[in-house]
This record gives structure tokens, C-alpha cells and sequence, in this order.
């Protein structure tokens, strides 16, 4: 007589080796990418900086983090294609936590920038990678909550480096975070391959062409489309929360803006977004139209945040919290990434274009400040955040729906 095996429930899946190390991995990632947004000042004074040399040299250190984000996510995501998911899951994090904590130990900011450069490689690998890995071994049904688990303790790391940066000096924040990534390389050594990778790996096709995506129309726009819809989602980050000391010097606020306490908020927020955008995507079986609905409560957000005019730090504080929550389609925008394209070009694609996003920060902030001395702070960050907006909208309304699509099959 035989016997039907029951059907493996949604939280045993979700409890899947790969997707666990896979989300602590993106916790890390997300620890080390934010520490420098919040030990920026602290850091730069004590390299002897002072006043506007604490937002001119944190933009040039900022960029070259994204500069190595740009550079990384096209190379792990090419090597996630051609040698395997894991070759990116070992590679990325050796090479970022070993950046971190020699990031402990520099003098000048040449320096910084250097570790920060090459930080930024190893950060790059970590999102694509796990992402790619987590959608490929989830049954669809339940792969968004696959995702929105990944980013989630990715977002619970960003508030770990505040509290971390709060109970130790800049230089120790680094060394932690350094070693808690070598601590979870250790662990991955038990985490399995994906069976679809693995079947698409024994034929002779093309994989990891990140060039292909450039030679086919079809391919291109799906690709541009990916990065626009992210776009807002970097630019409250880059641009909103990482300089709001200066934005809440310029509003008049009350008292001054701790740079690091606004990042904690804005990813407290943000905690709560993921979740909720993730479920909401399932119940309402589609991602298109939550992040649509995001990323208008983003604009609405990026509005009060600029132009309401309130005084006190409290409501300040409170502005990024809710501007955070706005955020939070981050792991859905990286899912449609992953499932738009097939498996072949699928870890180049979804490793790619959230560096991409991240990368996209470097003509941001330079045309931020290019336009603040004629249009001032306030009003130059709203022109470049209702330009982000009006790319995202644009390419999410031309985009297909992927919720239930099937991710075995190849470009």
C-alpha cells in the first residue's frame, strides 16, 4: 500500500537551509552597506573633518561604495550564472568582510575611500545571489514569502549597525561586522545548490552573458524597467535619510539630526513595509500592484518630508519612519527581477540591477548637488526625487505581471 506524503507546509519551507543562511547573509550585507550612513559624521571628525567637508567627503566615500556596488553586481551576478549561486554566496561575503574590518583601521580619507570602494564588490553579490537561490528552491506559491524573509533581516541589519554604532566606537563597529561575516561563512558550507541550476548547468548554452541583455530589445527595456521602478527606494536612502542632519539644519528643526538614529527609524520602518508589501503581494496574487501602490505612498512621503513645514525632531524622526515604510518593496522589486528573466541570465539580472538601483545614487547625488546651489537643498532633492518617481511609474505600467510565473526556463 503505498503511502502519499503530505504536503510539505509553508513554514517548513520557508525553514529551508538555503533560505535561512541566505536571509542572515542579506542581515549582514545589510549591516555592513548601512554602517558608513551611520558612523558617517563621527568617522569624518575624526579624520579632522569638519562642517560642509562632512557632506562633500561623505558623498565622495558614499559613491565609491557605490562605484564597487555597480562594478560587484556585474561580476557576481555574471558568476552566478556561469559557476553558481554559492560561488557568489562564499565569494561576496569573504571579500566584503575582510573590507570592513581592515575599514577599522584606516587614517585618511583616501583610504576610507579605497576600503569603502572595495567593500562595496563584496556587498554587491550578497542580495542577487540569495534572492536567485530562494526563488529557485521555493515552490511559486509561496516564493514571495521567501523573499520578503530574506529582506526583512536584511532591513533588521541596517538597525543593527545603529545600535552596534551607539554602544561602540566607529572603528569596532566595522570590526563587528567584519566578523560576523566570517562567522557565516563558515556556516554556508552545508547550504545546497539550486536544482534548477544545476539542470540548466549540465547544457551547452550561453550563461551569464550580461552583454545579451544589451543586444536584444525585448531584453533591454524588461532590464531598464527592473532598475526604474527602484529607483525611489534609493534615493530616500541615498539622498533623504544619509543627509538628513543637513536637510533638518536646513528646515530650522528644533535641535540637530542624528544621522545614524534616522537610518534606524527609516529601516524600522522599512521592517514593517517589507512584511507588509510581501503579504499583501500574496494575497492579492500580483506584484505590480503593490509596488505601484508603494511607490505612490513614496512620493506622498518624499512631499511631507520636504515641503511640510513642522519644526520639531520628534515629527522629523517620524517623517522617516513613515517614509522607511514606503520603502519597503525592496524585496518585491528584486523578486520580479529574478522572475522576469530566465535562468540562465537569472542571477545576472537579479545581482545586477539592485547594484544598479544602489549605483544609480552616483548621478543622483551629483545632481542633487549641482542643483542645491541655485535651488537650495530642499527644493533640488525634490526635483530629483520627482524625477525617480516619474521613471518608476512610467516602467512599472509597461511591466508584466510575474506571481505566477514558472522559473524553470531558460532565455
Amino acid at each position: 500500500m503505498s503511502v502519499i506524503p503530505e504536503k510539505n507546509s509553508t513554514a517548513k519551507e520557508l525553514l529551508r537551509l538555503p533560505v535561512i543562511i541566505a536571509a542572515f547573509g542579506y542581515l549582514v550585507d545589510m549591516y555592513d552597506l548601512f554602517l558608513f550612513s551611520v558612523v558617517r559624521v563621527p568617522s569624518l571628525q575624526s579624520l579632522g573633518l569638519q562642517d560642509d567637508e562632512l557632506l562633500h567627503k561623505g558623498a565622495l566615500l558614499l559613491n565609491m561604495q557605490m562605484a564597487g556596488l555597480l562594478i560587484g553586481g556585474i561580476i557576481w551576478g555574471v558568476l552566478g550564472d556561469k559557476k553558481g549561486r554559492l560561488s557568489v554566496l562564499f565569494g561576496s561575503i569573504l571579500i566584503y568582510s575582510l573590507a570592513n574590518i581592515a575599514n577599522g583601521f584606516v587614517q585618511s580619507v583616501p583610504q576610507y575611500a579605497a576600503m569603502r570602494f572595495i567593500a562595496g564588490i563584496g556587498l554587491a553579490g550578497e542580495l542577487g545571489a540569495g534572492v536567485t537561490l530562494v526563488t529557485e528552491v521555493l515552490p511559486k506559491r509561496i516564493r514571495g514569502y521567501g523573499t520578503t524573509l530574506v529582506a526583512t533581516l536584511g532591513v533588521i541589519g541596517a538597525i543593527l549597525a545603529y545600535f552596534m554604532a551607539d554602544l561602540f566606537q566607529w572603528r569596532i563597529s566595522y570590526f563587528i561586522g567584519g566578523g560576523l561575516g566570517l562567522l557565516l561563512l563558515v556556516m554556508r558550507i552545508r547550504v545546497f545548490e539550486s536544482g534548477i541550476y544545476l539542470r540548466t548547468k549540465v547544457m551547452q548554452i550561453s550563461r551569464g552573458n550580461f552583454l545579451s541583455l544589451f543586444a536584444n530589445r525585448k531584453k533591454l527595456l524588461k532590464y531598464l524597467q527592473c532598475i526604474a521602478i527602484g529607483l525611489p527606494i534609493w534615493f530616500v536612502v541615498g539622498i533623504l535619510i544619509t543627509f538628513s542632519p543637513e536637510f533638518g539644519k536646513a528646515m530650522g528643526l528644533s535641535g540637530p539630526v542624528v544621522a545614524g538614529k534616522a537610518v534606524m527609524l527609516a529601516f524600522a520602518g522599512q521592517v514593517v513595509g517589507d512584511i507588509a508589501s510581501g503579504l499583501f503581494s500574496q494575497f492579492f496574487h500580483s506584484r505590480k500592484k503593490i509596488i505601484g501602490l508603494f511607490i505612490g505612498m513614496v512620493a506622498i512621503m518624499i512631499s511631507v518630508y520636504l515641503l511640510l513645514p513642522f519644526r520639531e525632531v520628534g515629527s522629523f524622526y517620524l517623517v522617516c519612519v513613515l517614509l522607511g515604510f514606503s520603502n519597503g518593496y525592496w524585496a518585491l522589486f528584486v523578486t520580479v527581477a529574478a522572475e522576469l528573466f530566465g535562468t540562465n541570465l537569472r542571477a545576472t539580472v537579479a545581482t545586477t540591477v539592485p547594484n544598479f538601483v544602489r549605483g544609480a545614487t552616483i548621478p543622483l547625488t551629483m545632481l542633487f548637488l549641482w542643483l542645491k546651489p541655485h535651488w537650495g537643498i530642499v527644493y533640488s532633492a525634490g526635483a530629483v526625487g520627482l524625477l525617480t518617481v516619474m521613471l518608476a511609474v512610467v516602467a512599472l505600467w509597461w511591466m508584466d505581471e510575474t506571481f505566477e510565473k514558472d522559473l524553470d526556463y531558460l532565455e
